[in-house]
């Protein structure tokens, strides 16, 4: 009996910590949720919805057929889904292991935001012209700048990649060109700082772009500001428009993390099709008139020198980010690195950076963040693009002209490998000649150090009272070092002043603090009311330090020990500026129908004249949403339809340079040296007269603008109209020389800009199979209003180039090409013409050739500029192309006027093969002739419009694998090929760079690569 009681004892003790073991296991489980999200209209599956179980980090994506599965922690009550375009939807779990829900589309017309000065917008209530370009438009194609990015995308923009170097050279303007002496650029405001693209100094070509020192992966959004409505609250630095730079922050979610990654080749699009060395040997004979090279036959193809500089070139990028966060705390971390070998061997672009935005609410009241940009770059670059216009010049100056004009029946480098000098070959006969290796031997590098930082504070003072202060900081520091060796001098040369170097350090700091007061408030339903008043303070130190010498005992230290150099110079100078600024907005509107926008600034600025140190720039918009009047909103197809207009004063104070409107002296070296009682000074000068009346220069713009949208918005098209007249251009005006001075820099000139943009936006195809395309095109008039009062109509700013009045900046204005001078015809005076040289028109029939002769042969600025874009997905493969182009606008292709008339001691274009003789009276190409030349003329005047295939991607998602989110590679071609009829390496091309004035001219810049790469998206 007993033994029977234990044994039913321990079975109910058994039975009971099995009841207890259950419930634990069952109270303690992480149950598993399964589900599908779908489009509400059309039922397909979502790919990529956020699935987060809310007020933690913890969730899912769905795959490609709209399933996710999730397991969620004990306890949780709510799901969160949540996708890009649809409407956010919170589940209840309750006790549901499966849950299956629609999302329904948003009216992204309506609740789309845009970022604006000092804030952001509503897309339906914005009154002026602002463009928006995404994160993965910007980066489609391989780009080391954000400004290459923009290229075609945004109407009214027009991107000249000036250089095809690494990390070269970029143009930006925005409705036309606006200063003649100043700065067209427009400005850049990196998540609140402000910074600038360079100045208008046309020597930057061979310069690195300022903008290459921030990572186009980092950034998020891209709004450009382009009419006066939407800018003027940036005031004296906002009439060339503003770029608003948005990098990527955290969001509330699962922390994710991100490896993008790609590698390609590079090669150069074009070369130049030139004479081999049996031809070139047979024309050096007829010029020079001897037999130097006794059978030119027997030489053959010889050496080919644009194979020997060219390169497949190597091309990587490799970012890893990491975005998360909590309610509270939100953070995005990346670090990101670059590396660019040029298709010119030895010029290189490397970059290193890192990006950390943190945002936190330390309560309901209270947030804090700040935003870090920091990147390292590296430049090694080779000197192309001449400046200096003219025979020996081209050849002489630069590695490509080096390159074509190099001697096809010489060497590149002697039997050790070093470089063979030309002078050390034919018997001296080609000293004058410069190998072009000799440019890829020279160390031209620059180092730079940036860093980007903000730091803010924001506090709610009372229900739609909000205070925000920022201080921001720009740190840049450059260090240029070049060394050009002795080793590449000929031998017959050598000296102790041989070998040359330099090393340039220079550095930015810029300082800016912003306090902003934010109010915004919604009254009797249908009215709302925003508020922003600024004070802002900016300072700018600017310092540079220069050691160049000459004369080195060898290369072996390069430019690390200068003063083991026989002659040193020493420079230094020092800047400081000011700027503070007063602005308001009101934006008002009612029932999302009518809207006005009324914007002032006051800026007070230490470069302005003593008599105009304050500008006030006003501006006023509105916007009329006439698809919420009765009348049209029963029009089924129509889904959007609004008129906008603004007015606005800008200005622009970039070109003046600080202590400009002040008398200046200098102590140039060498220049101001005396030697007063047998001793050296080094004396002091006046450099500029004062001028208390400089001030910013401003542009008055007028814009209207239609917006409209079709079959619920799967068209859309922007139309906008502007005028823009830009006064008190900085111009350089001639002064008697009774006063001791040569010139003066004031307010004299004037100029106007006006113009159509037109955008295309289309949702083709959006079921299984999705289609999109995008295009705008741009037609823009620019013409010169005045240049100083009415005194100078007409001005030269090159042999070939013009300011007119009445007429569109850079025109060409040349003679009239009119063939070869043939046997028997009479050949006029007064342009050196002879027997078989090129022959120009006497224009005004006076029987001889003067400056009369010459009229306008050309026009670089273009009639249009376009841009197109399309993207297909099906399943898990995408596909995007991008196109861009440029109609109707000249080039002045320089290098011709040297590469096709045989002078001797240089190579030639391979037309000349068909150079005029009494035999072959040809009427291009003239005969060859020692020591001559020809005239200025269109001949060397030819159309550089373009099409240009930027971009193929064809990319693949595979299917989800565990412990992955998402796995995407991709191959793309970029640059794949251009249609145009210009004979030179590229038709996008300016040897000045960012002149104003000087466009549209080519010798010899360092072409655009083509390139092939693949690449790898992870998300973890």
């Amino acid at each position: 009996m007993k033994h029977l009681l234990r044994f039913r004892t321990g079975i109910g003790i058994t039975c009971l910590v099995l009841v207890a073991l259950t419930g634990w296991t069952q109270s303690s489980r992480t149950p598993t949720i399964t589900g599908r999200i779908t489009d509400a209209t059309t039922k397909i599956g979502l790919p990529g919805v956020n699935v987060v179980v809310k007020g933690t980090q913890q969730g899912t994506t769905t795959n490609a057929n709209g399933q996710y599965t999730l397991t969620v922690p004990s306890g949780s009550t709510t799901l969160t889904f949540s996708y890009i375009g649809y409407v956010s939807q919170d589940v209840t779990i309750a006790t549901r292991s499966t849950i299956d829900i629609t999302l329904q589309a948003d009216d992204r017309s309506l609740n789309e935001v845009v970022v604006v000065g000092y804030g952001t917008q509503r897309k339906v209530e914005t009154t002026g012209a602002i463009a928006s370009v995404k994160s993965a438009e910007l980066i489609q194609t391989p780009v080391a700048n954000v400004a290459q990015g923009l290229q075609a995308r945004v109407s009214g923009v027009q991107v000249n990649q000036n250089t095809g170097a690494p990390g070269g050279s970029i143009s930006v303007r925005i409705r036309g060109t606006n200063s003649i002496n100043g700065n067209s650029e427009p400005l850049y405001v990196v998540d609140g700082i402000q910074i600038s693209n360079g100045t208008n100094n046309s020597g930057e070509i061979n310069n690195v772009s300022p903008l290459s020192t921030i990572n186009p992966n980092d950034i998020e959004s891209v709004e450009i500001l382009k009419d006066a409505s939407a800018s003027a609250i940036y005031g004296s630095r906002a009439a060339n428009g503003v770029v608003l730079i948005t990098t990527k922050r955290g969001k509330t979610g699962a922390t994710r993390v991100t490896l993008d990654s790609y590698y390609g080749v590079q090669t150069v699009n074009k070369k130049l099709d030139l004479l081999n060395a049996a031809e070139f040997a047979q024309v050096e004979n007829e010029t020079f008139k001897n037999s130097y090279y006794p059978n030119p036959a027997s030489l053959g193809e010889g050496t080919n020198w644009q194979t020997i500089i060219f390169r497949q070139a190597p091309i990587q990028s490799h970012q890893l980010s990491i975005n998360g966060g909590s309610e509270k705390t939100q953070l995005s971390l990346s670090g990101n690195y670059f590396n660019q070998d040029g298709i010119i061997i030895n010029s290189n672009f490397k970059r290193y950076s890192f990006r950390l935005n943190v945002d936190h609410r330390i309560s309901d009241r209270v947030k804090v963040g700040t935003s870090i940009l920091g990147s390292y770059v590296i430049n090694s670059g080779v000197t192309t693009g001449s400046q200096t216009i003219g025979d020996a010049a081209v050849v002489n100056a630069t590695v490509l002209g080096a390159a074509v004009g190099a001697p096809p029946t010489l060497q590149p480098y002697r039997e050790d490998g070093t470089i063979f000098p030309f002078g050390e070959q034919a018997n001296g006969q080609y000293r004058e000649v410069i190998n072009p290796l000799n440019y890829t031997a020279i160390l031209n590098q620059t180092a730079i150090r940036r860093t980007l930082a903000n730091v803010y504070g924001e506090i709610n003072l009372l229900k739609g009272l909000t205070y925000r202060a920022s201080f921001n900081v720009d740190m840049l520091g450059t260090l240029r070092d070049t060394y050009s060796p002795r080793s590449i001098v000929n031998k017959s040369d050598l000296s102790d002043n041989s070998g040359s170097g330099s090393k340039t350090n220079t550095n930015n700091l810029a300082l800016l603090h912003e306090s902003i007061l934010t109010y915004n408030t919604t009254f009797s339903k249908d009215h709302s009311l925003k508020a922003t008043a600024v004070f802002a303070t900016q300072s700018e130190n600017y310092n540079q330090n220069q050691i160049s010498a000459t004369g080195f005992p060898n290369d072996a230290t390069q430019n690390e020990a200068l003063q083991l150099a026989l002659t040193r110079t020493v420079s230094s100078n020092r800047t400081t500026q000011r700027l503070d600024s007063y602005l308001g907005r009101i934006n008002y509107g009612f029932k999302d129908r009518y809207f006005v926008d009324l914007t002032a600034r006051v800026d007070g600025s230490s470069r302005f004249g003593a008599n105009h140190k304050y500008g006030v720039f006003p501006a006023v918009s509105a916007g009329w949403r006439m698809i919420e009047e009765p009348f049209i909103k029963s029009i089924g197809w129509l889904s959007d339809l609004k008129v906008r207009a603004s007015y606005g004063i800008t200005g622009n104070a970039a070109g003046i340079d600080p202590y400009q409107s002040l008398a200046t002296v200098s102590a140039p070296n060498p220049g101001s040296d005396y030697n007063i009682n047998h001793t050296y000074m080094i004396g002091i000068n006046p450099a500029g007269i004062a001028n208390p009346d400089l001030r910013w220069e401003r542009s008055a713009q007028t814009n209207v603008g239609l917006d409209i949208g079709l079959l619920n918005n799967r068209i859309s098209f922007i139309v906008d109209v502007y005028k823009k007249t830009t006064k008190d251009l900085l111009y350089v005006k001639t002064l008697p020389l009774s006063s001791g001075y040569g010139t003066i820099t004031g307010n004299f000139a004037s100029l106007e800009n006006k113009g159509l943009e037109l955008a295309l936006n289309a949702r083709i195809l959006d079921g299984a199979l999705k289609w999109n395309v995008s295009a705008n095109t741009t037609f823009n008039r620019n013409k010169l209003l005045d240049l100083d009062g009415g005194t100078t109509q007409e001005r030269f700013v090159t042999a070939y180039s013009i300011l007119q009045v009445g007429s569109p900046l850079g025109l060409f204005k040349t003679y009239v090409f009119d063939g070869i001078n043939q046997t028997g015809e009479t050949i006029l005076p007064g342009y050196g013409g002879t027997l078989g040289s090129q022959k120009v028109k006497d224009i005004n029939g006076d029987g001889t050739i003067s400056a009369a002769d010459q009229i306008i042969t050309g026009n670089p600025n273009p009639n249009f500029i376009y841009g197109f874009s399309t993207n297909l997905s099906f399943k898990n493969f995408d596909f995007s192309a991008f196109l861009s182009g440029s109609q109707g606008n000249d080039i002045y292709n320089a290098s011709r006027l040297s590469f096709t008339m045989p002078l001797g001691q240089r190579n030639m274009l391979k037309g000349v093969v068909n150079r005029w003789t009494a035999t072959n009276p040809n009427n291009e190409f003239p005969a060859p002739a020692q020591g001559g030349r020809m005239p200025v003329s269109n001949y060397v005047v030819e159309d550089g419009s373009y099409l240009r295939c930027k971009n193929l991607t064809l990319g693949y998602t595979l299917p989800r694998i565990k412990g992955i989110q998402n796995l995407r590679v991709y191959v793309s071609a970029n640059n794949l090929f251009t249609l145009t009829r210009y004979s030179g390496f590229d038709p996008e091309v300016n040897t000045y760079a960012g002149s104003n004035t000087q466009i549209g001219i080519d010798n010899l810049v360092y072409p655009q690569a083509k390139s092939f790469l693949g690449g790898l998206q992870i998300t973890l």
